[in-house]
C-alpha cells in the first residue's frame, strides 16, 4: 500500500482524561492540583455513549462518571468567534498533497526540491482539472535543519511561488515529525540534525516501548515542558518555528494559504506511535503497544500515582497488554476482568496516558492559535487552523477498542475518547481533519471487527456538538471509481453539510496514468459542483 502519511492497512481488495489546566500545560501540574480537591473520587466525568450506538457489545459495568466537560460553556462560546459556521454550500474544495519524495538531500547534505520541471507541469495540469489547491508539508527537519533558531525558508519560498503562479491555493502542514521510516532509513526527512545530536546522547527525548526500543520520528510528550534543547522546551521549539513561518509567509495568508495544519505527533497526527509500520515491529491488525517508557514519561506517571496515594501504580504501565501484533482476545488487559481496562488501575493509567496527549494538543494549538490570531487581526485575512487525528478503525467493534487505547484515544464502548479532543479544538478555533473517507466497513476484514464508518460517525457527532469545522482525507491510495465515489459520498455529513475541504493523499508515479487520471478528473469536477 502506498504511504499517505497516515496509518493504513491495505486490507481491501482494490488499490488502494480529560485534563486541562488553564494556567499551564503540564499534565503533572494539572493532575496534581486537581487531586488535592478530591479524595477518592479519582475518575473524572467523561461522555458516555449508549451501547446501542457503539457496536455489538453491552456490559453490566457502569462508569462512575457523570456529564461534565473539560471546558466551560463560556470558553466554548468564545471559540465560536474564531470558527466559521458549518458549511452550507455543497462544494468541497480539493487539495492534492505533494509527493512523499518532493524533497531530497543533495551531496552536501542540504535539502533540495526534486524534479522541479515535472512538478511545474503537474501543477498546471491540476489547475486545469479543477483542483482547488496543493497540500505542502513544511518540515522542521528542513527549515531548522542545522542549528537552533536558524530558519532557512528558501525552498518553500520557491515552492509557494510556483504554486501561487499556477493559480492554486495552499494547505500548509507544519511537520514536527520525521518520515525516514518510510524510506527504510535511506532517505526522507529526519528531525533537525541538532535535535538528533541531542538524541544521540539522551535517547529518552524519544518515545520508548516496554522493550526499550525508541522511536525517533517525534519527540516524546515527556519533554514538552523541559528545557532540554539549548535552553528551550519542545513546545517553545514548535512555537518559534510557527512564529518564523508566519513572519516569512505573512503576505500569503488568506489569499494563497487557506489552511494550516499543526503537527501534533507521528505523521502529523495527534496520537502515540503505537503502531510503527516502518521497522517491522507492527503490522495490521495488531493492537500496538503503549509508548510511555522514556524516563520523563515514567517520572510523570510515578509522580501522579504517588499523589493519588497509589505509588505502586507508577512503576510500570499495565501488565498483560500483549505485544504489537497481538489480537485483543486472550489479552487480559483488553478483556473484562480484575486487571483489565475496567479496573481502577486500568482507568487511572488510561486517563493519564490519554490526558498527556490532550495536554500536548492544548499547549501547541494554544501557541498556533495565538500566532494566527495576531496575524489575522493585523491583516484582516482568514486562515483556518487544522488538527489531524489518526484513523484507528480496527478492533473498533470490541468493547475495549485496544488499538485506539494504545494510540492514546481513551475510547471504549462506554466512553467517548474523541470528545475531549474536540473540546480542545473548539477552544482554539481549530478544525478537525478526519481520516478514512475512502473506506467502507464492507471493504475491511470482518474478523478484525473494523469499522471506519463507525469511527467517522462518532467523530462527526463530537464535531457537531463542539461546533468545529471538519475537513477530511483518504487513508489509502484510491484511484478506482468505487473509492473516489466513496470519498465523494463521505464528504457529505449526516446533517447534510459538506466538509470544509478534502485533501487527496497524494501525488505519485501512478497519479497521472491515463486510467487513473480519467477517473480523477471527473471526481474533481463533481466535488466542485453542487453535491
Amino acid at each position: 500500500m502506498a504511504e499517505t502519511g497516515v496509518i493504513g492497512c491495505g486490507c481491501r481488495g482494490v488499490t488502494g482524561g480529560n485534563f486541562f489546566h488553564p494556567g499551564g500545560f503540564s499534565l503533572k501540574s494539572c493532575f496534581l492540583e486537581q487531586s488535592t480537591k478530591r479524595n477518592r473520587n479519582f475518575f473524572r466525568s467523561v461522555s458516555m455513549i449508549p451501547p446501542s450506538k457503539r457496536g455489538r457489545f453491552i456490559t453490566k459495568w457502569r462508569s462512575v462518571a457523570g456529564n461534565s466537560r473539560i471546558f466551560s460553556m463560556d470558553a466554548r462560546e468564545k471559540s465560536r468567534s474564531f470558527v466559521l459556521v458549518s458549511s452550507r454550500h455543497k462544494k468541497v474544495p480539493v487539495f492534492v498533497m505533494m509527493p512523499i519524495d518532493t524533497f531530497g538531500i543533495d551531496a552536501s547534505g542540504c535539502p533540495k526540491i526534486k524534479r522541479l520541471k515535472a512538478l511545474t507541469v503537474s501543477l498546471k495540469a491540476l489547475k486545469l482539472a479543477g483542483v482547488h489547491g496543493i497540500a505542502v508539508e513544511v518540515w522542521w527537519g528542513i527549515v531548522e535543519r542545522f542549528c537552533p533558531l536558524e530558519f532557512k525558508w528558501s525552498l518553500y519560498e520557491e515552492l509557494f511561488r510556483l504554486i501561487s503562479e499556477a493559480g492554486l491555493k495552499l494547505h500548509v502542514a507544519l511537520c514536527f515529525h520525521s518520515n525516514m521510516h518510510l524510506f527504510g532509513g535511506k532517505g526522507g526527512i529526519s528531525l533537525p540534525l541538532w535535535i538528533r545530536e541531542i538524541g544521540d546522547v539522551n535517547k529518552d527525548i524519544y518515545y520508548r516501548d516496554k522493550s526499550g526500543l525508541s522511536n525517533n520520528d517525534y519527540l516524546t510528550l515527556g519533554v514538552d515542558q523541559l528545557p532540554l534543547f539549548g535552553g528551550r522546551t519542545a513546545v517553545q521549539c514548535y512555537e518559534d518555528f510557527m512564529l518564523s513561518f508566519s513572519t516569512k509567509f505573512e503576505p500569503y495568508f488568506g489569499n494563497v494559504i487557506e489552511e494550516i495544519s499543526i503537527g501534533l505527533g507521528p505523521s502529523g497526527e495527534l496520537r502515540y506511535p503505537a503502531h510503527p509500520s516502518g521497522d517491522g515491529r507492527w503490522k495490521f491488525p495488531g493492537i500496538g503497544e503503549f509508548q510511555c517508557h522514556d524516563k520523563y514519561m515514567m517520572e510523570d506517571l510515578m509522580a501522579v500515582a504517588s499523589q493519588e496515594g497509589k505509588p505502586q501504580w507508577g512503576s510500570r504501565d499495565p501488565p498483560n497488554t500483549g505485544c504489537y501484533n497481538s489480537f485483543p482476545s486472550k489479552v487480559p488487559f483488553f478483556e473484562e476482568g480484575n486487571d483489565s481496562f475496567l479496573s481502577d488501575y486500568g482507568r487511572f493509567f488510561l486517563e493519564w496516558y490519554s490526558g498527556k496527549l490532550i495536554c500536548h494538543a492544548d499547549a501547541i494549538l494554544a501557541k498556533a492559535a495565538d500566532v494566527l490570531r495576531r496575524r489575522q487581526e493585523e491583516e484582516k485575512s482568514s486562515v483556518m487552523l487544522v488538527a489531524k487525528i489518526g484513523g484507528i478503525y480496527w478492533w473498533y467493534k470490541t468493547s475495549s477498542h485496544p488499538a485506539e487505547l494504545t494510540a492514546g484515544y481513551y475510547n471504549t464502548a462506554l466512553r467517548d475518547g474523541y470528545d475531549p479532543v474536540a473540546s480542545v479544538l473548539s477552544r482554539h478555533g481549530a478544525a478537525l481533519n478526519i481520516p478514512c473517507l475512502d473506506m467502507a466497513d464492507s471493504e475491511t476484514p470482518e474478523k478484525y471487527l473494523c469499522s471506519p464508518e463507525g469511527l467517522r460517525r462518532q467523530i462527526h457527532d463530537v464535531s457537531k456538538k463542539w461546533t468545529i469545522q471538519v475537513t477530511g482525507r483518504n487513508t489509502s491510495e484510491r484511484f478506482d471509481e468505487m473509492g473516489l465515489r466513496q470519498i465523494r459520498e463521505n464528504c457529505v455529513q449526516p446533517n447534510g453539510d459538506t466538509l470544509r475541504s478534502f485533501t487527496f493523499c497524494r501525488m505519485n508515479e501512478k497519479f497521472f496514468r491515463v486510467e487513473n487520471w480519467n477517473n480523477f478528473v471527473p471526481f474533481i469536477r463533481q466535488m466542485s459542483a453542487d453535491m
